[in-house]
């Protein structure tokens, strides 16, 4: 029985200890952490540029001295004469991004028009950079808002010079656009539109011409119509002006007016009308070029300093002259050499 008693009780004991262990193997270890995460997804606007204009200009090609010396008045401009823009640029992306800013001209409004000319980097202060009222929808651009500004903005200046009527003639578009890296363009609002390089000319309707004039008397002509005869559509404004020469007689008649055989071009005035206005029995002036010469509507008569707008014809429009010959007595002879000159200068 004692044997026996020794044997249970190890039994019991081995069993005890075998569920200790199997207790202590599923018991949590809490020394040890874990965790676990997320990646999320980005995606950074294509900010395509933005274009401001913030200043124009229109300068000649200072290759003939401008008797009437202003601002052009509509929108035409001939071979070497220029269009210039600043423009502010601007790519939150970053200003790097921008590959190109250009002036285009073609026949639509707005972007992908050929490119004509290249703008450069310039740098301007505060003013001009307000003067180009930059607005991103109802939001003012200002500097002071953006924290790198010069990293997402800048300045160009650009100029497109007029060629020639071979490669630019009759209207067109033009504009600035700006192109970044990934192809995202911008163009700026202002689309300006230009007949470039029109046909300049004059149309003179009627005859000039004395004939049978009695010495010592005046002899009036018919009436002729000096008239601008540019591009339809050009706008093409010209300020009129006549001059003229002395007259000699091209066979041997012993020409004599009065006292020699020249007929002096003071023997000659006019009266011209256009519109509401007429200015009578003007002097024309000496010489064969337009510098020598003086306006047909001499704006002096209306105290307007030589400028006056009836001088001024549009395409198809024209000033009536009638001319008056005083022949002096004594004269002899036909004098039929000699010149009176008509001026139109583009403005």
């Amino acid at each position: 029985m004692k044997g026996g008693y020794n044997k249970n009780k190890m039994k019991k004991i081995l069993s005890l200890l075998t569920m200790a262990i199997l207790v202590f193997s599923i018991a949590p270890v809490m020394a040890v952490s874990t965790g676990d995460g997320i990646t999320p997804t980005i995606g950074t606007e294509d900010f395509p540029p933005m274009v401001w204009q913030c200043g124009r200009w229109v300068a000649d090609d200072a290759v003939e001295p401008q008797l009437y010396n202003s601002p052009r008045f509509n929108n035409y401009a001939f071979e070497g004469e220029s269009i210039s823009w600043n423009v502010l640029v601007l790519d939150k992306n970053g200003i790097n991004k921008v590959t190109d800013v250009y002036a285009t001209l073609g026949s639509v409004q707005g972007s992908d028009n050929p490119v004509e000319a290249n703008c450069v980097l310039v740098q301007l202060g505060p003013q001009e950079i307000g003067a180009c009222e930059a607005m991103i929808g109802e939001e003012n651009v200002d500097p002071a808002n953006f924290q790198n500004w010069n990293q997402v903005a800048a300045m160009y200046q650009c100029t497109l010079t007029v060629e020639t009527p071979d490669s630019m003639y009759g209207e067109y578009w033009a504009t600035i656009e700006a192109i970044d890296l990934d192809l995202e363009t911008g163009t700026m609002a202002q689309n300006e539109y230009w007949f470039l390089n029109p046909v300049v000319a004059l149309d003179i309707r009627g005859d000039l011409t004395f004939d049978n004039v009695r010495p010592g008397t005046v002899a009036y002509s018919e009436t002729l119509l000096v008239g601008n005869d540019a591009d339809i559509g050009s706008g093409v404004l010209l300020d009129m002006y006549i001059s003229g020469t002395n007259f000699y007689d091209l066979d041997s008649s012993a020409a004599m007016c009065p006292t020699s055989n020249v007929l002096s071009l003071n023997a000659f005035s006019y009266d011209a009308t256009n519109g509401q206005f007429a200015v009578p029995n003007m002097p024309i002036r000496s010489g064969d070029t337009i510098a020598q010469a003086g306006r047909i509507m001499d704006g002096s008569q209306f105290g307007q300093a030589g400028v006056n707008p009836t001088n001024f014809l549009a395409p198809g429009a024209e000033i009536g002259l009638t001319f008056q010959l005083a022949l002096p007595e004594p004269c002899n002879g036909d004098f039929n050499s000699g010149d009176i000159f008509f001026w139109g200068e583009a403005i």
